[in-house]
């Protein structure tokens, strides 16, 4: 089976995605991480567009990268000036990076209209820009940009500027489907045709305007490609580029392709949500292979069936891109979906026990009133704890109480609360000042906890999502409140569920402190 070459353009072309940056360190972290994972190339950066792509070529050399072969990128020659005479080519060069990758022109439209020379002109800032960086001991990547669109309006004239290239010792030829509208049929097709006319190594560079990234990838890579260009997480502009997490599992797991070193795949999911981090983008739990979603099972029938037999319903194991299974419980469970949350948990009881159909009972009643576990786990696992009567509270709330003022118009608001606890028969009573009523009944529910509990120093707030529950009461409707907690190594979700929002936020918080404390107490078992 041939193998196929990754190129990843995350710190360039992902980068140009709305919302997407990555900081001089973050892009360092990113090309040390993808190199780990096995890809062959890293695209690191625009050589002539700023001095944080320039710093990073030079210190991505002290990183000591074992495989991945680092890219400059760059433009062809300016019309009508020697390519050493051109500060975007001299820039490339300066980059001092093994691998450069130049555009070029295939498409008329854009010889014409944007570069405003002639056809002819156009094949030899292409060739003479290719011939300039081989001089130079360079590894070219020549990226045909608009190649797609190109060939449709001209096939002869699209195929020529590739062979420009290629003749002046390009060493891949990369056909861009800039525009991310064309099918996979045209891409197949067209690949064929680059294939038998240059005889020479052949890429793809897809965008997903049309949603079609990854399936143009693999169909350019089946009708005979052998490099694929694309970023982690699909990050691009507009709606962006080849998600490179679908491509290489497709192509390892799908089609048995050889385009990581071995065992890799595994690292897959983690490798995505490093670079979410560090794009400092909360992660898509509907992506393909490394979503939060991607192995998650709602549907009591579903569940069912996964627990008889994984490969029901789902199309890979999650283990072998390093995911896992995800048993949701909602309205819709079935005995199963308990079943196997109890599993989860460490419980065993049967399908058939009582103690699930007495969860399954709670579960309801409590959907009923409004609260939803589907995104609250932790939540869910402490009601199951209670209702197998497994579960004692750390604590009690014996009262709270939360105030907001203001003492003069153009003055700040203050908020403040209070609260009182109980644990094992030892009261304290604090109070604390926050941004908002909310943060203070935590900042004062952590200064009443930390004598008795250390702990909870480590857990921090990181989501807060409120939910009209039956708007049509207007304010006298029940509030659904979300809350995301984690002490730096699990994350975890809570719920509450009141007519007065300060309740319901209060409830999830206590929900949220006493898993902390589920999760210390299992530990020191």
């Amino acid at each position: 089976m041939k193998r196929i070459a990754i190129y990843d353009t995350t710190l360039r072309d992902g980068a140009q995605g709305q919302g997407i940056s990555f900081s001089p360190g973050g892009k360092l972290r990113v090309a040390k991480r993808l190199d780990e994972f096995g890809v062959d190339y890293i695209e690191g950066g625009y050589a002539a567009s700023n001095p944080k792509d320039m710093a990073f070529f030079r210190d991505v050399k002290k990183q000591g990268l074992s495989h991945a072969r680092i890219s400059a990128f760059g433009s062809t020659r300016r019309a009508n000036i020697h390519p050493g005479d051109d500060l975007g080519c001299q820039a490339l060069v300066e980059a001092d990076t093994p691998v450069v990758t130049i555009f070029g022109k295939s498409w008329k439209l854009h010889v014409h209209d944007v570069l405003r020379t002639t056809e002819e002109e156009n094949r030899a800032m292409i060739a003479d820009t290719v011939a300039f960086l081989k001089e130079h001991g360079k590894e070219v990547v020549y990226d045909a940009e608009h190649f797609f669109d190109g060939y449709k309006d001209d096939p002869e004239y699209a195929i020529s500027t590739l062979k420009a290239a290629g003749d002046a010792g390009a060493d891949i030829l990369v056909l861009c489907d800039t525009n991310g509208g064309t099918m996979s049929h045209e891409v197949a097709e067209y690949t064929r045709a680059v294939v038998d006319a240059t005889g020479l190594p052949v890429g793809i560079h897809a965008h997903n305007d049309a949603e079609l990234g990854v399936a143009n990838s693999i169909a350019s890579i089946q009708a005979g490609a052998v490099h694929i260009q694309g970023t982690i997480n699909g990050f691009g502009e507009r709606t962006g580029n080849a998600n490179l997490n679908s491509v290489i599992a497709n192509l390892k797991l799908k089609l048995g392709y050889d385009c990581l070193r071995e065992g890799s795949i595994g690292q897959l999911h983690d490798v995505a949500e490093f670079v979410y981090e560090l794009a400092n983008v909360r992660p898509n739990p509907k992506l393909p292979y490394v979503g939060e979603s991607a192995f998650a099972h709602k549907a009591g029938m579903h569940v069912d069936g996964v627990r008889k037999n994984p490969a029901s319903f789902e199309h890979v194991d999650p283990s072998e891109v390093g995911n896992d299974r995800h048993i949701l419980i909602s309205e819709l469970s079935g005995a199963s979906n308990v079943f196997l949350k109890l599993v989860e948990m460490g419980l065993h009881y049967d399908k058939g026990a009582p103690e699930v159909k007495e969860i399954r009972g709670e579960l309801e009643r409590m959907e009923q009133a409004g609260y939803e576990f589907e995104a609250a786990d932790a939540s869910f696992q402490l009601l199951i704890q209670k209702t197998l009567k497994q579960h004692q509270s750390f604590f009690t709330l014996e009262m709270f109480r939360a105030i907001a003022e203001k003492r003069e118009a153009s003055g700040k608001t203050i908020s403040e609360a209070s609260v009182k606890i109980d644990v094992n028969g030892e009261s304290e009573y604090t109070v604390a000042e926050g941004d908002g009523p909310v943060d203070a009944l935590d900042q004062a529910l952590r200064k009443a906890l930390s004598r008795f509990y250390p702990v909870l120093a480590e857990v921090i707030l990181t989501d807060y999502r409120v939910r009209i529950l039956d708007p049509e009461e207007h304010t006298a409707a029940r509030t659904r409140v979300l809350v995301e907690s984690t002490d730096g190594v699990d994350t975890w979700s809570t719920v509450g569920v009141s007519e007065n929002v300060i309740e319901a936020s209060l409830e999830a918080l206590i929900d949220s402190m006493e898993f902390k404390l589920l999760l210390e107490e299992k530990k020191n078992a």
